[in-house]
């Protein structure tokens, strides 16, 4: 592309011989009148562009569906290169000769024969909108100067960039790579301790030998196509903001910045603003699977512009799971920080399976089992409640150290990395009743106060009985029963947060891009995706409600057994009690606003005036 006389059709046609692929000139394709018109020293105005445009835009993609071509074509402004690019955006690069008017004019005067007068060429200057997203060539340089530079930033530029060579970002890395995708990979140089990463990296697995590494930021950057993706795994928080910092100098305008991390997201809408006033894209993607999901494939969650995503999508499902029908587990979720929030919450439900998980353990070991007999029984689970995580405990609970299992040689203090908290304080921002994730984060937060935890085990003895009276049946209904009510406290409150934010998320894609690749993946996600095509509310499915049920009176009474023997069940009994309220048509609510009328006159409504009309009460006479 270039003004008329830039040498477009010179040098597509030897980049046409040295490739082996077809070249058009686009004049060849202008209609008569717009040919009449340029003849008679008239310049064409956007309407006699836009049918030659589509035509040129018709041809390339004819020419895609078996290999590729060259087209020369002027396409001075940006919405002429947006219709000739449509469809196509993935795999079309833009090569822009640019040299001086008084060049061109030059060159334009000792053709002949043809159409286009000098004259019309300073309307062009005037109208030219040079692209920030192509390979830009000195026409001053010769001609086989510039098919050389062409070749060498067409070869040796990469697909993709990812930012941050640790645990997730060295599996994400491999597995693009084994999807021959070309990516560059930056990791950051530090002296004595992170030399040459990239580079060893590469050196290490055979799939990586064509990707390019890189531990300099702007080499990194310039190595990509534009427009340039990236895709950030670093640490959520300053080092987030740290590595956009670093890395906006060297971007362009339309490039794309993936941040992979578990970020809060409510940072990311504040990055997904900055940078859009930077005529940057931001995308944030919720990455589920740890370091063996990122490998061989992850659930993905995207956020951000839905054009951008279109832009990264080939990348992102080409690497992440898929579903019993082959179908990527990677979908756009919505705008701004959606991707990062339903992956928070992704995370709360996983903080509660994996609670219930360890108070089913004790449970058990409290009946006098070991931990290979707890394995043996957790593996017959599997038949009716199957999922990623009790397939990983059933691993654990059978691993040795020496003549012991190793479970029994951890220390039991269990960490957490933000986003348990997050939810927790986003569900009490939205006033909906996840009750059970607070409950599973508390349960962490208790943990690990060890010392206290063992002075006070003196201080109250527990009085639990020798047996309990119930059967390993019983422990797998009330489990059963708790996965049920987490997964709707979850769910619920993705959707009052899609509600509040306007984001129109879709419950039943969510589960099914959960269905594989992430940890909380399991047999009940699968159920899920049919019935969030009719509710987006599971305590109003009828199977659902059958299955509670059935259940209930077992978690009941497994429940109330494990309190009297003084056992730690705390998202057992939440599951309980949270149904017991929820499912309560007339609750003590009405008393507590009674005692705030009384103390602070914030007045309360009245169940036999339907006009929702505000009552105060002089309490004291």
């Amino acid at each position: 592309m270039g003004v008329s006389g830039c040498g477009k059709s010179t040098i597509g046609q030897l980049l046409s011989n040295e490739m082996n692929i077809p070249f058009f000139d686009g004049d060849d394709y202008h209609p008569e009148s717009n040919i009449a018109k340029m003849s008679k020293g008239e310049a064409l105005n956007d309407h006699d562009r836009f049918g030659w445009l589509k035509i040129l835009n018709k041809l390339a993609n004819t020419q895609l569906k078996n290999s590729s071509c060259i087209i020369a074509c002027s396409a001075l402004k940006n919405s002429y290169r947006d219709i000739l690019n449509e469809g196509i955006q993935n795999s079309t690069k833009w090569v822009f000769l640019k040299g001086s008017f008084e060049q061109i004019t030059d060159r334009i005067n000792k053709r002949k024969n043809h159409f286009m007068s000098s004259e019309l060429l300073q309307s062009q200057f005037n109208t030219i909108e040079e692209p920030t997203e192509a390979i830009t060539i000195d026409v001053n340089l010769s001609t086989k100067q510039i098919i050389k530079k062409v070749i060498d930033q067409l070869k040796n530029n990469s697909e993709f960039g990812l930012f941050g060579l640790g645990v997730m970002g060295k599996s994400l890395a491999r597995n693009l790579a084994s999807k021959e995708f070309k990516i560059s990979m930056f990791n950051r140089h530090v002296k004595d301790s992170e030399e040459n990463v990239a580079i060893h990296f590469k050196d290490e697995f055979e799939e990586l030998s064509n990707t390019l590494p890189f531990d300099t930021i702007e080499a990194f950057v310039n190595s990509i196509k534009k427009p340039r993706k990236i895709l950030m795994m670093v640490n959520a928080g300053n080092i987030t903001d740290s590595v956009i910092k670093n890395l906006l100098p060297f971007l362009s305008k339309g490039d794309i910045l993936i941040d992979g991390g578990n970020s809060n997201y409510n940072k990311t809408k504040e990055r997904f603003d900055y940078l859009k006033s930077k005529n940057i894209h931001f995308i944030g993607a919720g990455v589920s699977g740890g370091e063996e999901g990122a490998l061989k494939g992850p659930s993905i969650m995207l956020g951000g512009n839905k054009e951008a995503y279109k832009k990264v999508e080939p990348f992102l499902e080409a690497i992440s799971a898929k579903d019993k029908n082959s179908l990527p587990c990677c979908a756009y979720i919505g705008p701004e920080g959606s991707g990062h929030f339903v992956k928070m919450v992704h995370n709360g439900i996983e903080y509660v399976e994996m609670q219930l998980l360890a108070e089913v353990f004790v449970i058990l070991k409290s009946s006098g089992n070991n931990p290979d007999e707890i394995a043996s029984i957790l593996e017959l689970w599997k038949s009716t409640t199957n999922s990623y995580l009790l397939e990983i405990t059933i691993d654990i609970l059978r691993k040795k150290d020496g003549n012991d299992w190793l479970i029994n040689k951890i220390m039991d203090k269990a960490g957490n990395k933000g986003t348990g908290n997050w939810t927790t304080i986003a569900t009490a921002q939205l006033g909906v009743p996840s009750t059970m994730i607070a409950s599973a984060l508390f349960a962490r937060y208790t943990s690990f106060y060890k010392e206290e935890r063992i002075t006070a085990s003196k201080n109250f003895e527990s009085n639990t009985v020798s047996k309990l009276t119930i059967t390993n049946e019983d422990i797998l209904k009330t489990y059963q029963f708790a996965r049920i009510i987490n997964h709707h406290q979850g769910f619920k409150l993705i959707e009052e947060a899609s509600k509040s934010y306007k984001w129109n998320l879709n419950l039943s894609e969510l589960s099914r891009i959960w269905t594989n690749g992430c940890i909380i993946k399991s047999d009940l996600m699968i159920e899920f995706v049919t019935i969030f095509k009719s509710t987006s509310n599971l305590l109003t499915d009828p199977e659902i409600i059958k299955k509670i049920k059935e259940l209930k009176p077992t978690a009941k009474k497994v429940v109330s057994e494990c309190i009297l023997n003084d056992l730690p069940i705390s998202s057992l009994n939440e599951s309980i009690n949270f149904l017991n309220s929820f499912a309560t048509a007339n609750s003590s609510a009405n008393l507590i606003q009674a005692q705030r009328d009384y103390f602070g006159a914030h007045t309360y409504q009245r169940i036999d005036d339907k006009s929702n009309k505000n009552y105060h009460t002089n309490w004291k006479n």
